[in-house]
């Protein structure tokens, strides 16, 4: 049996203000199989962002166990952690998260720089990644040089830019309009077709209904699992 990308046990987060528990996960239990894109919904106070932060391994659980890639996350230290932040997953945000006075090829490349790349060959895959959505004719603009959605798209390829397994995409339609959401989901549903596996958090049903599998969330708790139904074949 092949192993999940992503198993989650009985995953609880609880924070101390003070003498004041906050219990923003309430034993979390699900698994994601490699390749599957799934949208992690919930309004706010769900405990969306703290799933978010523990599967992207910026976060560790109170209790219960969060497996990578068979990895016991809780067992790695933070240099692993970080290793494995860099080799596994691609991180978009809604924010784009662009360094606003470097040009678009080399915020895609800035990854490969922590993973010791030749220059020639962190350039050789910046512009594999600008290619995969499309914006080869950018490659030179600043940040403030592009549309909210070409902002998106960079940060899409700076995730890409290191073959991650795994996509972790924290509402990235949040800020866009409804034309760039639409060229933004494009280009997840592309990589998923192609194997890797997606994540996505969003509070929109609209947004959650092009994953695969919706997880809702409540109150910290997973409140409905459910798998997108095919498409019946043309008679």
């Amino acid at each position: 049996m092949t192993r999940p990308m992503i198993d989650l046990e009985d995953v609880r987060k609880t924070y101390l203000m003070g003498t004041f528990a906050v219990h923003a996960l309430r034993g979390i239990t699900f698994q994601v199989k490699r390749g599957e894109y799934v949208a992690i919904m919930g309004m706010s106070g769900s405990g969306k962002s703290t799933l978010m932060n523990i599967l992207g391994c910026l976060d560790t659980p109170t209790t219960g166990v969060y497996r990578l890639n068979g990895l016991d996350v809780k067992s790695a230290d933070e240099d692993d952690l970080a290793d494995l932040r860099n080799r596994e997953i691609g991180f978009v945000f809604q924010s784009f998260n662009l360094i606003p006075r470097t040009r678009a090829l080399s915020n895609v490349e800035l990854p490969l720089s922590y993973a010791g790349l030749r220059r020639s060959q962190r350039r050789e895959r910046a512009l594999w990644a600008m290619r995969q959505v499309g914006l080869t004719d950018r490659v030179d603009h600043l940040p403030s040089e592009l549309s909210g959605g070409q902002q998106q798209r960079v940060a899409i390829a700076r995730a890409l830019v290191t073959n991650p397994a795994l996509i972790l995409a924290d509402e990235p339609t949040g800020n866009l309009d409804t034309t760039s959401t639409r060229e933004v989901l494009s280009i997840f549903e592309r990589l998923s077709d192609e194997g890797r596996t997606i994540i996505l958090i969003t509070h929109e049903r609209e947004v959650a209904d092009h994953a695969g599998r919706i997880v809702r969330l409540s109150d910290g708790e997973v409140v409905s699992d459910q798998r997108r139904a095919l498409a019946e074949p043309a008679t």
